[in-house]
């Protein structure tokens, strides 16, 4: 993987996907610097192979997963089809966003570390290294398959980034997006062959520094991903 510089905001456009498109408008980028380091995904598959009707037949929660970290191309693609970019003008992604306020963070939690998908250049900033799965096990409320499972995905959200254009209406359209987002991963780990179950119970603040969160990003929904142990 090749790691490079990004100047934050600079460049709004699926460089990966062949577009060329500068600085449509900036990319949110909560709390972060102006640099940051990140780390190249292979480009996406956006045609697949499994139809969705199969997928939505398949999809079930999944608690016991076998030790066996998913490769760079999977996650990838998981992270592509929760946040990734299918318009690069004005920016769109692959989740429904109210108003295209996109207040979504998503933070990839694996046995090497923790880190934040960055939509545009469809590529991974790490935020911390070593394996945080058993904390973030602890987080949520104990359940063991957290810490089992190779990729958990954190769906963190910017509520004031959407409140603020919306007022108090905003937080249901955050929630909903975070739904969005989950069902997408969902059903993109089906057709990678993958399991998964999404967790709704855990200690809001557990999370958030198990992670590593930034302030002001909340955890609204966690997806644990991998093979299922039979």
């Amino acid at each position: 993987m090749a790691v490079v510089k990004l100047g934050t905001g600079l460049i709004y456009g699926a460089l990966d996907m062949g577009f060329k498109i500068i600085c449509v408008r900036p990319v949110p980028n909560f709390n972060r610097g102006d640099t940051m380091e990140y780390i190249e995904l292979p480009k996406p598959d956006t045609v697949g192979k499994m139809p969705l009707e199969t997928c939505i037949t398949r999809r079930r929660s999944v608690r016991r997963y076998i030790n066996q970290p998913l490769d760079e191309a999977a996650i990838g693609q998981l992270a592509w089809s929760g946040q990734g970019i299918t318009d690069p003008v004005p920016g769109r992604r692959t989740a429904p966003s109210a108003g295209a306020m996109f207040p979504t963070e998503l933070y990839l939690a694996t046995q090497a570390g923790v880190y934040r998908y960055l939509p545009v250049p469809h590529a991974l900033e790490r935020i911390s290294e070593g394996d945080i799965r058993s904390a973030l096990a602890k987080a949520c409320l104990g359940q063991g398959f957290v810490r089992q499972a190779p990729l958990s995905i954190v769906i963190g959200m910017n509520f004031p980034h959407t409140t603020g254009h919306y007022g108090e209406r905003g937080k249901r359209y955050v929630i909903l997006e975070a739904g969005h987002i989950a069902q997408n991963l969902h059903l993109q780990a089906i057709a990678l062959g993958l399991d998964s179950v999404p967790v709704g119970a855990y200690n809001d603040s557990a999370v958030a520094q198990a992670v590593g969160l930034p302030d002001g990003i909340e955890p609204v929904y966690i997806v644990c991903i991998g093979k299922a142990q039979k």
